[in-house]
C-alpha cells in the first residue's frame, strides 16, 4: 500500500491511470512531481511521444517535447529499479541532470534504460488505458491528461 499522498491519479482521455509514487527511490523527483500536480501543471497536457512497444511520454507544456516547468531541472536520482511494463520514469535530454516535468510510462520492458533514467513510480491500475494511448512521434490529435490528482 502506498503511503498517503504518494498515489498519483491521471485522468486521461482513455481512462484513469493510477501511479504509486516511490519517494524511497527518487525523493526529489517525487516532491517535484507533487508540486507540479498541486499547481495543476499536468492538467490538459498531451502524450506527445508514444512509441508502440516502448513508452508513452507526457509532461511538456508545449506538447512538443521541448519544454518543462518554471522550476530548475532536477539532479538525477538514478536507481536500480528496472524499466519494465508499467514503470514511470523521468524523460531528460543528454545531460543526466536535465529532467524537469516530462515523464514516460513503459509499455514493455526497456532494460537498456536502467540506471540511466530516474524511476519514480509504477502504474498500479489502469495500464490497459495506457495501452490505448494514441501512438506517434509526434502524435496527431494526441490523447491527454485531463487532470492529475494526489491521494
Amino acid at each position: 500500500m502506498a503511503e498517503a499522498g504518494n498515489t498519483l491519479t491521471l485522468e486521461t482521455t482513455k481512462g484513469p491511470v493510477v501511479i504509486e509514487m516511490r519517494p524511497d527511490l527518487a525523493p526529489n523527483h517525487v516532491a517535484h512531481i507533487k508540486k507540479l500536480v498541486e499547481e495543476k501543471f499536468y492538467d490538459g497536457i498531451v502524450f506527445h511521444r508514444v512509441i508502440d512497444g516502448f513508452m508513452a511520454q507526457t509532461g511538456c507544456p508545449h506538447g512538443t517535447g521541448t519544454g518543462g516547468s518554471k522550476y530548475p531541472d532536477l539532479k538525477q536520482e538514478f536507481n536500480a529499479e528496472p524499466h519494465v511494463r508499467g514503470t514511470v520514469s523521468m524523460a531528460r535530454a543528454a545531460n543526466p541532470d536535465s529532467a524537469n516535468s516530462q515523464f514516460f510510462i513503459c509499455f514493455a520492458d526497456a532494460r537498456f534504460l536502467d540506471k540511466n533514467y530516474t524511476v519514480w513510480g509504477k502504474v498500479v491500475s489502469g495500464m490497459e488505458n495506457v495501452d490505448k494511448i494514441k501512438r506517434g512521434e509526434p502524435v496527431r490529435d494526441p490523447d491527454k491528461i485531463i487532470s492529475a490528482t494526489l491521494s
